[in-house]
């Protein structure tokens, strides 16, 4: 038994939460599985590990880039208030859930598991429960059991006597969630991404959906009759042609934007906060900080194209094997690497456009909860949900969707953050689904109890049954055979 216990520790430690290694354990399944010779596993396995390495490295400069200006604004306005942020968050929730709940963080790890195998129950049983995509982000499952956590045990009391029941209630609702959520983003990445076999396992799953339909509704073309202007297609004069390169294009953008919130901010502050020297030239500081977005934004979609051709190809001995007609579900930072790079820029600038105007309003109406915006959820989200707008409905919806994202992430935390009491401890997970989707899954359970509970999980389960049933031919066609699936697709809106 303790054998057992050190195996699972360490998978659950180095494995489970660490994504390069999570992806790179799922590529060496999938291609032994398809019996590779060992060589071509391994260099796959590699290359995997590496590409999702490389996406870190990424994923992570872009965030540390951008916290010593998000310290700024606090310093310089003078607010106390909870940052949206995923670490935030997790910090927040690590800090007080023994405080106010009596309760020991040790038990996240636990839910993590059960609600992991909950979500690969409902895959490999599919054909029933129509659930597709396997969530295979640990990071992220590691965030968002910790929020749930704190969500459940608030709006359920009765659970904190009772550790069983808590750890199936939260299970149940997160591996449901986790399942059905990334399932819903299969249509939205398939479409952008021509069939490259993955879907999204983020915190934003809802969005994207709910971003891909508005769009395509609002802002798409309206029975073929007129093709909408897209991101890419803006034809700019002279000098402005340069904007038609993502590098460039970031690059400025980005220095003017954080050029004109850093000289706010002002040369003291970073002094002091050692992200720079007295000596150093302020100027040039801003000009190479504001050039360092291009950087990582460039090694996050080098990441991109060196592991998820490794990844689809190899999970495709998984789906045979063991979950027939699924796909893996993955970082939203994935999709960077298709569809229209600089709607990714645009979004990410629009929803961050939405938030302040939101934190400004919340300042003007005495809100008891201020809110600081976080990197990951004004970037990862609005770039993401930009990034499918601007496929279904053009440069339009690339900059209303994700502005009113913006907004949204904003309000949403502000509530959900001070009802709950997370805001006290500094922060939030900030994340678009958790502004939406789980603020009412926390409102209905603490208002109806054990009624509420089954309501959510009801609910949940549903979705998937109500997509299927709106395309039984072409549901699992899209993941088994994508090329069949446009043939499907063009002969339906023939007829």
């Amino acid at each position: 038994m303790g054998i057992l216990n050190a195996i699972w520790t360490f998978f659950a430690t180095y494995i489970l939460q660490k994504p390069p290694y999570m992806v790179g354990f799922l590529t060496l399944l999938g291609y032994c599985l398809m019996g590779k010779k060992w060589y071509d596993t391994l260099a796959g396995t590699l290359k995997a590990i590496i590409g999702m390495l490389i996406l870190s490295a990424g994923s992570g400069g872009l965030v540390t880039n951008f916290r010593p200006i998000l310290a700024g604004l606090k310093d310089r306005f003078n607010l106390t208030a909870a940052v949206i942020d995923p670490y935030y968050g997790q910090n927040a929730v690590t800090a007080g859930v023994e405080e106010v709940f009596g309760k020991g963080f040790s038990q996240v790890m636990t839910l993590l598991l059960i609600a992991f195998i909950v979500n690969i129950l409902l895959v490999r049983f599919n054909k029933i429960t129509k659930c597709r995509t396997l969530f295979t982000t640990g990071h992220v499952q590691v965030q968002q059991a910790a929020t749930a956590y704190w969500l459940i045990l608030f709006a359920l009391p009765a659970l904190r006597d009772n550790n069983f029941a808590l750890l199936i209630v939260m299970s149940v609702i997160l591996g449901a969630y986790w399942a059905v959520g990334s399932n819903l983003t299969v249509k939205p990445m398939q479409e952008l991404t021509e069939g490259a076999g993955f879907a999204i396992a983020h915190q934003q799953m809802f969005g994207i959906r709910l971003a891909s339909w508005a769009s395509e509704k609002l802002f798409g073309s309206k029975n073929g009759q007129k093709e909408v202007k897209k991101v890419g297609d803006l034809k700019m004069p002279g000098f402005f042609s340069i904007f038609s390169q993502n590098m460039v294009c970031t690059a400025i953008l980005m220095t003017v934007f954080f050029g004109a919130i850093m000289t706010v901010i002002g040369k003291p502050f970073f002094v002091k906060a050692e992200a720079m020297k007295e000596k150093d030239n302020f100027a040039f500081y801003v000009f190479n900080t504001s050039l360092q977005f291009a950087v990582y934004l460039a090694i996050l979609q080098l990441g991109v194209r060196t592991f998820v051709t490794e990844l689809t190809a190899s999970f495709q001995g998984i789906a045979d094997k063991l979950l027939p007609s699924s796909v893996p579900g993955v970082d939203c930072a994935v999709c960077y690497g298709f569809g229209d790079a600089n709607a990714v820029t645009f979004g990410f600038l629009a929803g961050l456009t939405g938030q302040i105007i939101a934190i400004v309003a919340l300042i003007l109406m005495g809100s008891p909860t201020i809110i600081i915006c976080g990197f990951v959820p004004v970037f990862f989200d609005n770039a993401t949900i930009g990034l499918v707008a601007n496929e279904k409905g053009g440069l339009k919806a690339c900059l209303v969707i994700p502005f009113i994202s913006g907004l949204i992430q904003v309000f949403g935390a502000a509530f959900i953050s001070g009802w709950v009491g997370l805001a006290n401890y500094g922060g939030y997970l900030g994340m678009f689904d958790w502004d939406t989707v789980w603020p009412m899954f926390t409102v209905v359970m603490h208002y109806l109890g054990y009624i509420g509970v089954g309501i959510v999980v009801i609910v949940l389960l549903a979705i998937p049954q109500i997509e299927y049933r709106m395309d039984p031919k072409g549901y699992f066609l899209i993941t088994e055979d994508y090329d069949a699936y446009l043939e499907h697709k063009k002969a339906k809106k023939g007829a």
